[in-house]
């Protein structure tokens, strides 16, 4: 997923807010995966202090996009990840997993490609 954008505006038309992937991943820990922020922060090997502040940076620029009509980009930003990732070119199902794959979990579709290359750069996107 890179983004979203509101509904019947062409994207040259809107202006985007950035979300940083640190931050995409704060969002997604605490409010999509329910964890503290104590668990979120040492799952991101970061304080918690800095994980509020990821969190809550992200919560304003998510308001902002919603209030204002803006484009949310999901881009930037510096991490590293031990999960493989994979989009789907059939039903555009975006699947973080543990080991590799060959289907897509939602259609079953083989006609996937892996957005991180983990087997040249081993844990680095």
């Amino acid at each position: 997923m890179e983004g979203f954008k509101p509904f019947g505006i062409p994207m040259r038309e809107l202006e985007p807010v950035v979300l940083l992937y640190e931050e995409y991943e704060a969002i997604r820990l605490a409010d999509y995966e329910n964890l503290t922020q104590e668990e979120a922060a040492l799952k991101m090997n970061i304080s918690r202090p800095t994980f509020t502040r990821l969190y809550e940076k992200a919560r304003k620029n998510i308001a902002c996009a919603f209030i204002e009509g803006k484009a949310i980009l999901i881009q930037g930003g510096t991490y590293v990840t031990d999960n493989y990732w994979y989009r789907c070119y059939n039903c555009h199902e975006t699947m973080i997993t543990m080991k590799p794959i060959k289907h897509c979990r939602k259609c079953d579709s083989e006609n996937i490609i892996q957005l991180n290359n983990k087997q040249e750069n081993e844990g680095q996107v």
